[in-house]
């Protein structure tokens, strides 16, 4: 029987975030999220500023992140988000924000969330968004670690960066050639990093399947008009149709990932990917 959707993105609440008992999840702790005015990235802001920590929040949309560190406020976190308007493919802009980061105490958590989408077959599909998918998703992560690495390791050396990859970064549909392309190349980021991280400073990616948010919203729309079906077939057949589950993550539920991914009951998890994804990648019919 045919369920229909609703594609407008949940409201976050305290009750959706996980808090955990962590001894470095403290204001003085800064965790870096980038894509931090929307969906997924506002979420993790947010969740990690309601464990305490300092987050830095990186996005070209400054008036997005305000409303993250308004979101922030209203649902308690004891820690705060701090807005610091970046374009991730200017790397000045990249160095600054990663400095401003480390002033604020002692940074310690990357989360790469950002990200973007475009929805075309290979032969048609633009270069210059080729080259801007790819600059945002697997470039500006490598340079954000680049840049954080230092600083961690100034510390005590214990931290973690955390990627935001997809169930895309473990096989291939059609129309997001790009998107794939990335994803899969973060995973390898992931695993770089680990193997320089000397234990401590770990790396993880997280890989989900649909997510119910703006850039989903967007990509049912575009997909609908690639293939010539409707909205509803999209999710059903295209993105649930195979997954055993009957509905869309949602952004809180990414964002605990990455609180856990950062925490200390993760310690063991180092260079590997946190596959959530309703069975998607591991089953099928």
């Amino acid at each position: 029987m045919s369920t229909e959707f609703d594609l407008s993105e949940p409201e976050l609440t305290a009750e959706d975030l996980l808090v955990l008992d962590d001894e470095r999840f403290v204001p003085k702790t800064v965790a870096i999220v980038t894509g931090a005015a929307s969906g997924i990235g506002r979420a993790t802001a947010v969740a990690l500023a309601a464990n305490g920590l300092t987050v830095v929040g990186a996005d070209v949309d400054a008036e997005g992140l305000d409303g993250t560190a308004e979101l922030a406020v209203d649902v308690g976190a004891t820690g705060e988000v701090l807005p610091v308007p970046t374009n991730l493919t200017d790397d000045d802009a990249v160095a600054a924000m990663v400095d401003a980061a480390a002033e604020r105490g002692d940074l310690r958590y990357v989360a790469n969330v950002a990200g973007m989408q475009h929805i075309a077959a290979i032969p048609e599909f633009p270069m210059e968004k080729y080259d801007q998918l790819l600059d945002v998703m697997l470039r500006a992560p490598f340079l954000t670690a680049k840049l954080a690495m230092p600083h961690i390791r100034a510390g005590d050396g214990v931290g973690a960066i955390g990627n935001m990859s997809s169930v895309h970064g473990r096989y291939a549909t059609q129309d997001k050639a790009a998107y794939i392309t990335a994803k899969h190349g973060l995973n390898g980021l992931t695993r770089a990093i680990a193997a320089e991280g000397e234990g401590t400073l770990r790396a993880f990616s997280v890989s989900v399947g649909y997510v119910l948010t703006p850039l989903m919203v967007n990509q049912i729309e575009d997909t609908a008009e690639e293939r010539g079906i409707a909205k509803q077939e999209v999710v059903e057949d295209v993105m649930l149709g195979q997954a055993r589950t009957t509905e869309m993550m949602t952004p809180a539920e990414v964002a605990n990932l990455f609180v856990f991914g950062f925490s200390t009951h993760a310690r063991h998890l180092n260079g590997g990917d946190m596959l959530h994804d309703g069975g998607y990648t591991t089953t099928y019919e």
